[in-house]
């Protein structure tokens, strides 16, 4: 019984790591797409640059499980969008403005699949707990 107790702290432990791991990638993609459409602050500089989060695994020596961390967070190196607009503040002496090098798209489907992985984990999370509960249940009996 002690190694089943065991297994359910593990489970839930690997599930919540889980769960940090998707919130940290979901405020990366969250600030992706609030600066899609910014400019840099000087004439001709550089906009905001894509941030594209990575994950890391590791052995919980405490559990004696792989855990799932965020890891290195890395900047996207693809071209900036461009659109001439000889008024803007941030354009270029030829007028050109650059824009973040974020598509809108492509950061919804990404937050998408991070929150079915989050309520994947936290499904695992309730499950382990019922679990627990009806094990409880069945000892007090």
């Amino acid at each position: 019984m002690a190694n089943d107790a065991g297994d359910f702290g593990r489970s839930m432990s690997i599930a919540t790591s889980g769960l940090r791991a998707q919130a940290a990638r979901m405020r990366v993609i969250s600030e992706n797409i609030a600066n899609a459409d910014s400019t840099a602050p000087a004439a001709g500089g550089d906009p905001y640059r894509r941030k594209v989060p990575t994950f890391s695994s590791a052995l919980d020596r405490t559990l004696d499980a792989k855990v799932v961390a965020l890891g290195k967070i890395k900047t996207d190196t693809s071209a900036f969008r461009v659109k001439h607009e000889p008024g803007n503040p941030s354009a270029d002496a030829a007028g050109n403005v650059k824009y973040p090098n974020v598509n809108p798209l492509i950061e919804m489907t990404d937050m998408r699949d991070a929150q079915r992985s989050y309520e994947a984990n936290l499904n695992i999370i309730s499950a382990t707990r019922r679990m627990i509960q009806r094990t409880l249940d069945i000892l007090k009996a």
